[in-house]
C-alpha cells in the first residue's frame, strides 16, 4: 500500500527538522505519481455499485458474473435490450422463461432511458449474431436480476438525434444533450488534454496552480465587465476579464517565477456569435522569460497534451509579424492551410487608364490588391460574383472586380476586359493564373484592401467547399505564431485618441522604445497571438516591469485613471521582475480540435447565442424587497425602447 510506505517515515520526520519532512513527502509523492502513471487503463467500476461498464466487455470476459448499471438505449421485440453507459453499449438477454417472469416485467415494462442495473453472465452471441460494429459485438448478457433504479419521463427528443434538434431546444434539456456520444466524446477529450497540460506544466516544469479572485474591481479598457452589487452604498465588484493583474501581481510576489491557471474569465460583449459571457483560459506567466522562452513552452505543451488520434503536432510552428500577416492574408489571424494569397499589383497598373484604379493610385496610400481564386470560372456561379461584389460594396464601401481570364468567356464586364486588354499579360504574371482562374482585384488604401480581399478569400474557400472543392484539409492542424504587432491602435470613435491593441500592460518592442514619446502609432509590441486553423487559440506578451513606464504609458497616453490601477503601479515598484505570459483560450482551442461546430459543444452548461441559461432561465428578475440590501433599484425602460433596443442590438467591433 503506498500510503503505508510513507506514513511511518512521515511521523518519523515530525521528529525530525523541516527540511527532512518536505524530502520525505517529495520522495512518497515521486513514488505514488510513478505507481499511479504505471496503472494506464483508469479503474471505472471502483467505489460504484456495478463490477463491469457496458463498454468495456469482450470475449475475454466470457462466463464472468457481471453487474451493470445503465440507461435503455434500445429494446427489440422484449427478447433483446441495449444498454449504455458513458463507455459504449452492450446486449442484455431478457429471460423468456416462467420462473424470471419478474426480471422480464421490469425490463420490458422500463420506457426508454430509464435506468437500470442488472447482473448476469457474459455469454458468446450464436453464431453469425455477431456484430462487428459494435465492439461489444462479440457477447452479451445472460440476465439473472433487475432493478429499474428510476424510470424515465416521455423525452422531449431522442438522444440519437440530438444534433438535428434546434440549439435552443438542446440547452433547454441539457441534462438530456449531454448523454449524447459527442457531447461525452467532446467533454472527456476537454478533461483528458487539461489534464495532460497540468501534468506538462506542474510536474514537469514546476509550475504552481494558483486560483485568483472572481470577485475584483473596474479595470481601465478592454472588454465591458460585469458588475455584481454589494452591500455598502454605491460600491460594486467586477467579474475579472482575466487574471491579467494578479498573475504579475504573483510574479512581484516572486512565486518561484511560474504560475499557471485553468481560469474562469467574464466579459459582457453582448450576443456575439460564438463568444460566451464566461470561458475558460489556460493561464500562463513567468519570470525571467522572454518571447522564445514562451513560445517554446507553448509549443511542448500543445505537443505533450494533444490528442494520439489527432495527429502529431510538428513544433517549432512557423511565425510571421503582423504586418505580414495582414498584407498577405488581410487579417491577424489567417489560415494558413490553403494559398489565394493577396498580391499586391500597384505596379501593374501604374500607368491604367481604368478610372477607380486611377483614383486609387493618385492618393498617398493607394494600392491595387487582387486574389486569384483557383478555378473560380468552374465553381463561382454569376450570383456568387454578385454577393462578393455587394458584400464589399456594404461592408467596406469599396469595389471589387471580378476578372475572367478565358478570352470566350462573355462574364466580363466592360472594366474587367478594359483590365485584360490594357495589362492582362502583366496581370497574368503576377498571378500566377491557370485559364479557368478568377481573379478578385480592389484597390484602396493598404490596410482596407487587404481586410476586404482577406474577408473575400474566406467567403471563396466556403463556397469553393460548398461546390465540393477540398481547400481545408479537416484532419490538419496549422498553427501560426503572429508577431511584431503595434502596442497601439486608434480609437474607431475618436481616431485622434490612442488605445492598447492588446493590453495597457504590454511592453514595447525594445528597438521602438525611443518612439514612444515622438510616434507612438509607430511602436511595435511584445505581444504574440497563437493561431490555430484561421482562430486566435492564444495570445500573450512580455510585461512592463518598470512603474515608470507603465504609469506613462497609462496616464499620457491611454488618458486612463490610474487610480484604478495604483496597487499595480505601486507593486511594479517593489523589485518587479521582468515577466510575460500568455493565455490559451481552451473553449476555442478544444472546438477546433473536436471539429465541433461551435464552442457551445464543448462547455457542459453553456449560455445561449444570447447570454441567456434557457436551462435554468438566468438572468432572472429579483423582487424589490430582495433589492433593498444592496441599495438599488430598477428602472423599467419605457415600450418605446425596448422596442428600439430589439430591433437596433448592440453593434460590437472586433476587440
Amino acid at each position: 500500500n503506498m500510503f503505508s510506505s510513507w506514513l511511518p517515515g512521515l511521523n518519523r520526520g515530525l521528529a525530525t527538522p523541516t527540511g527532512r519532512i518536505a524530502q520525505l513527502v517529495g520522495r512518497s509523492l515521486s513514488r505514488s505519481l510513478q505507481l499511479s502513471s504505471r496503472r494506464s487503463v483508469p479503474e471505472l467500476s471502483s467505489f460504484v455499485a456495478r463490477t463491469n461498464t457496458c463498454g468495456e466487455l469482450r470475449s475475454s470476459h466470457l462466463g464472468q458474473e457481471v453487474t451493470l448499471c445503465g440507461w435503455i438505449q434500445y429494446r427489440r421485440q422484449n427478447i433483446f435490450l441495449v444498454l449504455r453507459d458513458f463507455q459504449g453499449l452492450v446486449q442484455v438477454l431478457i429471460p423468456q422463461d416462467e420462473s424470471a417472469a419478474s426480471v422480464k416485467k421490469i425490463l420490458c415494462d422500463a420506457p426508454m432511458e430509464s435506468v437500470v442495473q442488472v447482473s448476469g453472465t457474459v455469454v458468446s452471441r450464436p453464431p453469425g449474431q455477431e456484430n462487428p460494429k459494435m465492439p461489444t459485438g462479440d457477447i452479451e448478457i445472460k440476465v439473472k436480476t433487475a432493478e429499474l433504479l428510476n424510470p424515465c419521463k416521455k423525452l422531449p427528443f431522442e438522444i440519437k438525434d440530438f444534433m438535428k434538434k434546434t440549439e435552443a431546444l438542446r440547452l433547454q434539456y441539457r441534462y438530456l444533450d449531454l448523454r449524447s456520444f459527442q457531447m461525452q466524446y467532446n467533454l472527456r477529450l476537454r478533461s483528458q488534454m487539461v489534464m495532460k497540460m497540468r501534468e506538462y506544466l506542474c510536474n514537469l516544469h514546476g509550475f504552481v496552480d494558483v486560483e485568483t479572485p472572481t470577485l475584483f474591481k473596474r479595470t481601465p479598457g478592454g472588454a465591458k465587465e460585469f458588475v455584481i452589487p454589494s452591500r455598502e452604498p454605491g460600491k460594486f465588484y467586477s467579474l475579472p476579464q482575466s487574471p491579467q493583474q494578479f498573475k504579475q501581481l504573483l510574479m512581484v510576489g516572486g512565486l518561484d517565477s511560474r504560475y499557471f491557471q485553468v481560469a474562469r474569465c467574464y466579459r459582457d460583449e453582448g450576443s456575439r456569435p460564438d463568444r460566451q459571457p464566461e470561458f475558460t483560459q489556460i493561464d500562463i506567466e513567468m519570470s525571467f522569460v522572454d518571447q522564445t522562452g514562451i513560445r517554446n513552452l507553448i509549443e511542448g505543451l500543445l505537443q505533450y497534451s494533444w490528442p494520439s488520434d489527432k495527429g502529431p503536432v510538428g513544433v517549432p510552428f512557423p511565425s510571421m509579424t503582423f504586418a505580414e500577416a495582414l498584407a498577405s492574408y488581410g487579417t491577424d489571424k489567417p489560415d494558413t492551410r490553403f494559398g489565394m494569397k493577396i498580391v499586391d499589383i500597384s505596379d501593374v497598373f501604374r500607368n491604367t487608364e481604368v478610372g477607380f484604379l486611377q483614383d486609387a493610385l493618385s492618393k498617398p496610400q493607394g494600392t491595387v490588391k487582387a486574389i486569384r481564386i483557383p478555378e473560380g470560372a468552374k465553381y463561382l456561379k454569376r450570383k456568387d460574383i454578385e454577393s462578393i461584389r455587394k458584400f464589399a460594396a456594404d461592408h467596406f464601401d469599396q469595389e471589387v472586380l471580378p476578372v475572367f481570364l478565358k478570352a470566350n468567356r462573355n462574364w466580363n464586364s466592360p472594366v474587367a476586359k478594359l483590365v485584360m486588354e490594357e495589362q492582362g499579360l502583366g496581370l497574368i504574371r503576377r498571378m500566377e493564373n491557370q485559364e479557368e482562374d478568377v481573379v478578385l482585384l480592389t484597390a484602396g488604401e493598404h490596410k482596407r484592401a487587404c481586410s476586404l480581399l482577406g474577408k473575400l478569400r474566406l467567403e471563396c474557400a466556403d463556397l469553393l467547399e460548398a461546390r465540393g472543392v477540398l481547400l481545408r484539409d479537416p484532419a490538419l492542424f496549422s498553427f501560426l505564431w503572429v508577431v511584431d504587432f503595434p502596442l497601439f491602435l486608434p480609437k474607431e470613435e475618436n481616431p485622434g485618441e490612442l488605445e492598447s491593441a492588446h493590453h495597457p500592460f504590454t511592453a514595447p518592442h525594445p528597438s521602438d522604445i525611443h518612439l514612444l514619446h515622438t510616434e507612438p502609432e509607430k511602436v511595435r509590441s511584445q505581444h504574440y497571438d497563437l493561431v490555430l486553423n484561421g482562430s486566435e487559440v492564444g495570445g500573450g506578451s512580455i510585461r512592463i516591469h518598470d512603474a515608470q513606464l507603465q504609469r506613462y504609458i497609462l496616464e499620457t497616453l491611454l488618458k486612463e485613471d490610474v487610480k484604478l490601477l495604483s496597487h499595480l503601479l505601486q507593486a511594479l515598484d517593489y523589485g518587479a521582475p521582468p515577466h510575460g505570459g500568455i493565455a490559451l483560450g481552451l473553449d476555442r482551442l478544444i472546438c477546433l480540435v473536436t471539429g465541433a461546430p461551435s464552442i457551445r459543444d464543448v462547455i457542459a452548461f453553456p449560455k445561449s447565442f444570447r447570454g441567456q441559461d434557457l436551462m435554468s432561465d438566468a438572468p432572472d428578475f429579483i423582487p424589490p424587497e430582495d433589492l433593498k440590501p444592496y441599495h438599488i433599484q430598477v428602472s423599467w425602460p419605457t415600450d418605446a425602447e425596448t422596442e428600439k433596443n430589439s430591433l437596433n442590438p448592440p453593434h460590437h467591433p472586433e476587440s
